[in-house]
């Protein structure tokens, strides 16, 4: 193999595991940024079992052709309500955040 795919595996890897250790050193050093989280992480969760309880078991032939069954297609139907629940919830936090300060 080339010596830039090595240096870009390295870095790669590099970047990931920083990216996991600081923060976990933060949170360490700050124990009410852990509960912040923690409750954000379970609103997540929360949103996306609401998601994937509304989301469609429907297996059609062209899923059944490219080997997905009922619990594959249970999660992409769940994944795509999370985008759009978290997409337009942006959009109105955008929207209220801009008018809010039109107004004041």
């Amino acid at each position: 193999m080339d010596f830039g795919l090595y240096a870009v595996y390295t870095l790669l890897i590099g970047a990931v595991v920083i990216s996991i250790v600081l923060p976990v050193f933060n949170l360490i050093k700050d124990p009410k940024a852990l509960i912040r989280t923690a409750i954000t992480l379970a609103g997540f969760l929360v949103l996306f079992f609401v998601a994937y309880s509304l989301s469609s078991p429907a297996v059609t032939p062209k899923f059944i052709a490219m080997g997905v069954d009922e619990g594959g297609i249970k999660l992409i139907g769940a994944g795509l309500v999370v985008l759009y629940i978290c997409l337009f919830g942006s959009i109105f936090a955008m929207i209220y955040s801009e008018t809010s300060k039109f107004w004041k």
